[in-house]
């Protein structure tokens, strides 16, 4: 009867994780975030194993489990959104590789920027961003058509870029917060992609530094593999969704979608520092 209730209770969770997984795919494939903001705090407060006990022993291990969930998201959303032409590789590659070195020197960096008054700044900050990319959400960048627009050819401030993604990849590893909540409005607000091709951009992005901090984790044992598994397959099935609802989602709501996210994001951080 034990053995029994046991298999009912894993195939729950199977079950459970799946549909997490297509979940948070489903979401952060749509707006480029990728889905870590979503599942370290639910792995966090409601994933335990059978016996009752913390699936997850160390915050190292949420952080890698979901690392590897959001590289599943983000490789099948990079791969959906490769066939729908919308990366603008000129600019997603050199973004991508500039990421990498600002998140190095935010893990050196980060215990001196932990303090409560610090989280609550960049907290209120997201919340006014936030705020001021809804205000904007008519403006002519924020409703811009990918149609108009052809990745291949398209001037941008490639430099402007670089060294704002290098920032981005600094911040995100300081807070343990997704960079395409900062990357997409860049893209969209100060370099004039269109909604589509930042979101499509940005996983890109994602996709690269997701991978390269999974292995990193992976070599340390901090992935917990069978949740991990579970949910990255749901994350693969969401991505696919997600990149298809983008690519008929008017660019204004993806933009409206985005600038709630920051909100609650910056909330969140608020609630974190008091």
């Amino acid at each position: 009867m034990e053995g029994t209730s046991l298999i009912a209770f894993l195939i729950m969770d199977f079950l459970f994780f799946l549909v997490v997984g297509v979940c948070v795919g489903t979401f952060g494939t749509l707006i480029g975030l990728g889905g870590g903001l979503i599942l370290v705090p639910l792995f966090m407060y409601t994933m335990y194993a059978p016996d009752g006990s913390m699936t997850f022993s160390t915050v190292q291990q949420i952080i890698g489990t979901s690392l590897f969930a959001v590289a599943c998201n983000a490789v099948s959303g990079a791969y959906a959104y490769m066939k729908q032409k919308r990366i603008m590789f000129r600019a997603a590659i050199p973004f991508a590789l500039s990421t990498i070195p600002g998140a190095f020197c935010g893990s050196f960096v980060s215990k001196y920027f932990t303090g409560a008054s610090f989280s609550i700044a960049f907290g209120c900050l997201l919340v006014v961003l936030g705020c001021f990319m809804y205000w904007k959400s008519n403006s002519k960048r924020a409703t811009a058509r990918p149609e108009d627009f052809d990745p291949a050819t398209a001037p941008f401030n490639l430099w402007l870029g670089v060294v704002l993604t290098f920032g981005v990849g600094f911040i995100s590893t300081i807070f343990g917060i997704g960079g395409g909540i900062i990357d997409v409005p860049m893209m969209v607000f100060i370099l004039g992609f269109p909604a589509q091709i930042a979101t499509a951009s940005s996983t890109f992005i994602l996709m690269v530094s997701s991978l390269v901090g999974t292995i990193s984790h992976a070599s340390l044992n901090h992935i917990i593999w069978v949740p991990a598994i579970c949910i990255g397959c749901g994350c693969v099935i969401g991505a696919q969704i997600g990149a298809r609802i983008a690519k008929k989602s008017k660019p204004r709501l993806l933009v409206i979608i985005l600038s709630v996210t920051m909100v609650l994001m910056g909330i969140n951080l608020v609630v974190r520092g008091l």
